[in-house]
């Protein structure tokens, strides 16, 4: 399905951007470091309201599958715009992820060319350990994003074909038939918002050794 493989592309995109992005930075200084850290800094800020938008979803379904519904069509709004807002969100996400790896792709061609000009072998030393160091930092949020990848997968699919389906049949016969994949939806959120904990944590150490290594 494209959507799912939309938000597969976004989630490969951000891994590969933390990696490239980390990789420039000791080697631009501390201007560099606080350019990329700001753009990581986005993507948590992004992650944190698609989190708080998974309870605003849970919510206005939990509403629209209640047994004794008296406006459907009110009820199907709120929950058609909650949803609209939270593939908004994922848009903005793959944004941040695009410009992420805009700029790392710079940053580590330049990493590169500099950590193959040096003629003091013990500077190469530590210009491949600071590599290493990141790549290192790297791995943590690319293990941390496993788990995540494929239940927001599923999550952003569940709820906007429910939307999808709803939109066809939104009678009391139709609610009640989509009501046992509703309530798994709901379920599902409560899943991602646990899946991303380890990769908040893990672009936090990212964005700390960023920090640290600014002024190197």
């Amino acid at each position: 399905m494209k959507f799912k493989k939309t938000y597969g592309v976004f989630f490969a995109s951000l891994l590969l951007a933390a990696v490239t992005c980390l990789s420039g930075c000791a080697t631009t200084g501390m201007q560099r470091s606080e350019k990329t850290g700001a753009t990581m800094k986005a993507v948590e800020n992004d992650i944190h309201r698609a989190v708080a938008q998974v309870d605003v979803v849970a919510f206005s379904l939990e509403n629209l599958i209640r047994p004794g519904l008296s406006d459907e069509k009110k009820t199907f709004k709120k929950y058609s715009d909650d949803v609209s807002k939270m593939e908004d969100l994922g848009k903005r996400l793959m944004d941040h992820s695009d410009k992420m790896s805009a700029q790392g792709k710079e940053y580590f061609e330049e990493w590169q060319k500099q950590g193959n000009s040096y003629t003091n072998t013990e500077i190469q030393t530590l210009s491949e350990q600071r590599r290493a160091d990141l790549g290192a930092v790297y791995i943590k949020i690319s293990e941390a994003s496993v788990g995540a990848k494929g239940t927001f997968k599923d999550y952003m699919s569940d709820i906007t074909e429910i939307k999808t389906y709803l939109s066809n049949d939104l009678t009391p016969k139709g609610i009640e038939a989509i009501t046992p994949t509703a309530q798994k939806a709901v379920m599902d959120g409560e899943k991602l918002k646990e899946s991303v904990k380890p990769i908040l944590s893990a672009i936090g150490s990212a964005r700390s050794e960023l920090a640290s290594g600014g002024s190197n």
